[in-house]
């Protein structure tokens, strides 16, 4: 099961309460107080890993409670920490807060720790009330409790690829052939019913791309068509978008409209998608009909074409290269921007 949108109710841990005690030993008359501090209760943190794809576990269990602190004790012995839950997720997870809709947090690297959920601090024993006036305290403080929140959890899968097309284009056949992942291959519509990441090894460049193929997008997706416009934000982190056209023209759907089709609704879902740099590959060139689409396709449309063919394997290393080469230059792009608002920020901190 594939589950990218979940909720999940959490609670920090409690502070240990505080201590009341008073040091009795022989020939000690004014032993005093030594009540030890309540430990501190641990913290929700949600961390970034690779070994987690979605977000399933947090579909079944939705309750996640950190340790509480432990409670101060006689002799100066303050209370031990709570143990932290930690919620391990996949890269890509955004965490929005379910009572105002803010967006809290949002994981993007391995070993990213951030803290949703603050746990109480320990009370203090009656030794921090000692004073000149008052050598012999009879108070403690109970520990504070914990943070307490219900959380949407929302995954957006980062790849450097991101792979659209109609259902039966050759998408499940093309990451096949050049991922290691292993789609479902049939020959009826939406046999791909979530995302799936997969790796694109270059053995010769001692590199690798991943790349998401969307499941199939259809007319009217960007209103919940079909499979809806749920799995659309899964290309909204992709440096490059790979559309893959049936040049065969199944279904009596002309290549050309496809295409169209599949540019209008990535706009209608979000309008920044028709900027990403953009590769076109003509799938089924081994069908005769192909080759006469492919010339009216490129009357129609002013693009690139990458001819292909899933069958034969034709033209499939020569798309790997070019793909390698856009998502580089993408990549590039990206990191100057980057560097062009950092020194537009800095400039603006400096002339204020």
């Amino acid at each position: 099961m594939f589950v990218d949108e979940t909720r999940i109710i959490a609670q920090a841990g409690d502070g240990g309460n505080g201590c009341i005690s008073f040091r009795r030993e022989k020939y000690e008359a004014f032993g005093g107080p030594n009540g030890g501090d309540g430990g501190k209760g641990g913290d929700v943190i949600l961390e970034g890993t690779n070994n987690e794809n979605n977000l399933v576990k947090f579909k079944y269990q939705q309750h996640w409670n950190a340790e509480r602190g432990g409670h101060g004790l006689g002799s100066d012995r303050n209370g031990r920490g709570g143990k932290d839950a930690v919620l391990l997720v996949p890269l890509g997870t955004i965490v929005e807060d379910n009572s105002t809709g803010q967006v809290v947090a949002e994981i993007l690297e391995v070993g990213q720790r951030v803290r949703i959920l603050k746990g109480g601090n320990g009370g203090w024993g009656n030794a921090k009330f000692k004073s000149s006036i008052n050598r012999a305290p009879r108070r403690a403080n109970p520990g504070d409790p914990g943070e307490v929140g219900e959380f949407k959890l929302v995954l957006k899968s980062i790849a450097d690829v991101g792979l659209v097309g109609y259902p039966n284009a050759g998408k499940s056949t093309l990451t096949n052939l050049i991922t290691n992942a292993r789609p479902k291959m049939a020959p009826y519509p939406f046999t791909t019913l979530h995302p799936g990441i997969g790796v694109i090894e270059y053995p010769n460049r001692y590199a690798r791309l991943q790349m998401a193929d969307i499941p199939g997008i259809i007319e009217g997706a960007s209103e919940n068509r079909g499979l809806g416009h749920r799995f659309l934000r899964h290309i909204e982190r992709c440096f490059v978008l790979t559309f893959i056209i049936d040049m065969s023209g199944i279904d009596e759907r002309a290549p050309w409209d496809d295409f169209s089709q599949l540019l209008k609704e990535l706009g209608a879902y979000d309008a920044s998608l028709l900027d990403k740099p953009r590769i076109v590959l003509a799938n089924k060139m081994d069908e005769e009909i192909a080759v006469e689409n492919l010339k009216e396709f490129k009357k129609r449309h002013d693009v690139v074409v990458q001819p292909i063919s899933c069958l034969s394997e034709e033209g499939i290393e020569e798309f790997k290269e070019v793909l390698w080469e856009k998502v580089a230059e993408a990549k590039a792009s990206e990191k100057e921007t980057e560097i062009v608002d950092s020194e537009s920020a800095n400039d603006d901190s400096e002339s204020l």
